[in-house]
């Protein structure tokens, strides 16, 4: 589905990679809608933008009754939607799942799951109804292979997984496409959004071990050029292309290999 002229909404685009989604598409000629559960981060977002393609919309995602308010509000701004980008996403403190508590579980798998479903389930009547239609569902690298301290947080990202590969079959033979992504490390304040580190952690993290990572503006344009090309698959970054092969003929040496570069995230 070429994106110019078309209207799609992306969540999480108040920041990281939903907000280099957002201008990407505003780029490309498409209107866009982005929720996003900061208000702040979706002003920058429009003063980045200046463009009268875009609307922002405050929701919680984990709200199903905000969802579907916003649902509304974006018809009403936009008309019919043709496609849906989900970015939004936390992750969990870096500690073992014996040192979480069930509201830290229940939070991260409320919104990357839970949320995802929602504003899939809400659009989707209105997807199939539509001429031409995509499904953009972000999951992991730690959707399919574990990350130390991020067992919940992979546990959401394969859920995601498994459900919009099951909305592929499903959509088979209607005019909807669907995308998986899974990104590796990319540059953004996923941890400072998700509640889990100060600005000051983060420079002290920033201190320590240093790994590669992707711009959110080069998984940007992957996600969009995935869509373009209705991709089943969107893997990116180095990191995510290696152990998406490994992964799959040497799962337990990939689990062992990524234990050994990141077990120090544990402390």
């Amino acid at each position: 589905m070429k994106v110019s002229g078309k209207t799609l909404v992306v969540t999480g685009g108040g920041n990281g990679i939903g907000r280099a989604v957002v201008l990407n598409l505003l780029k490309s000629g498409a209107k866009v809608a982005a929720i996003d559960l900061s208000a702040e981060g979706l002003a920058e977002t429009a003063s980045l933008a200046t463009s009268d393609r875009l609307s922002t919309h405050q929701v919680n995602i984990a709200d199903l009754e905000q969802v579907v308010e916003a649902k509304a509000a974006i018809n009403g701004v936009h008309g019919m939607v043709d496609g849906i980008i989900n970015v939004a996403g936390i992750i969990q403190p870096f500690v073992r799942v014996n040192d979480l508590t069930y509201d830290q579980v229940r939070k991260v798998m409320d919104v990357n799951f839970y949320g995802l479903l929602y504003v899939t389930k809400t659009f989707l009547p209105e997807l199939i109804a539509r001429p031409e239609a995509h499904i953009a569902n972000v999951s992991s690298m730690g959707g399919f292979v574990p990350v130390p301290g991020q067992t919940i947080y992979g546990a959401s990202k394969a859920a995601v997984k498994l459900l919009t590969e099951g909305l592929h079959s499903e959509l088979q033979n209607t005019n909807v496409s669907v995308t998986t992504i899974f990104p590796g490390a990319i540059s953004t304040n996923i941890a400072l959004n998700s509640g889990i580190m100060t600005e000051e952690q983060m420079k002290q993290m920033g201190s320590g071990p240093q790994r590669k990572t992707e711009t959110a503006e080069v998984a940007a344009q992957m996600i969009v050029d995935g869509i373009e090309n209705k991709r089943f698959h969107v893997v990116i970054g180095q990191d995510a292309k290696a152990m998406y092969w490994l992964s799959r003929f040497m799962p337990e040496r990939a689990a062992n290999l990524i234990y050994k570069n990141m077990k120090d995230l544990l402390g």
